[in-house]
C-alpha cells in the first residue's frame, strides 16, 4: 500500500503549488511576477517536499532531506511545465495579448520615436 503512495506525491504537490501559483498570479496581476514563476514554483514545491518528509513520510519516497527537497522543487516545476505546454498545445496565448498591452502603454505616452530635424 505504501508504494502506491508514494506515487501520489509528485502529482499532489504539483497541484497543490499550481492552486498556489494560479491564486497568487490571479491576485498579484503583474507582468513581473510572471518571470519569478518557475522559481516561486520550484521553492514552493521544496517546502511542500519537506513538509511531507517530515509530516507525512510514507507519502514521499525521499530516504533524507535533500532528496525530499529535490522531489518537492521538481514536483513545482512540474506544475509550471504541465501548464505551459497545456497553454500551447491548446493555442491560448496570453503572452502575444500580454505583449500587446505592453506595447500599447509604451507607444502612448506621447512621445514619438521619431524627431523633426
Amino acid at each position: 500500500m505504501e508504494s502506491y503512495l508514494e506515487l501520489i506525491s509528485v502529482p499532489a504537490i504539483a497541484a497543490i503549488v499550481f492552486a498556489v501559483i494560479s491564486a497568487v498570479k490571479y491576485a498579484v496581476n503583474n507582468v513581473k511576477f510572471d518571470r519569478f514563476v518557475p522559481l516561486i514554483s520550484a521553492l514552493l514545491g521544496a517546502v511542500c517536499g519537506l513538509i511531507c518528509f517530515y509530516a507525512l513520510p510514507e507519502i514521499i519516497p525521499a530516504h533524507n532531506v535533500v532528496a525530499a527537497l529535490v522531489i518537492g522543487g521538481a514536483s513545482g516545476l512540474t506544475a509550471t511545465g504541465t501548464h505551459q505546454l497545456v497553454k500551447q498545445l491548446g493555442g491560448k496565448n496570453e503572452q502575444d495579448a500580454d505583449e500587446t498591452n505592453d506595447e500599447d502603454c509604451n507607444t502612448s505616452n506621447g512621445d514619438d520615436d521619431t524627431k523633426d530635424s
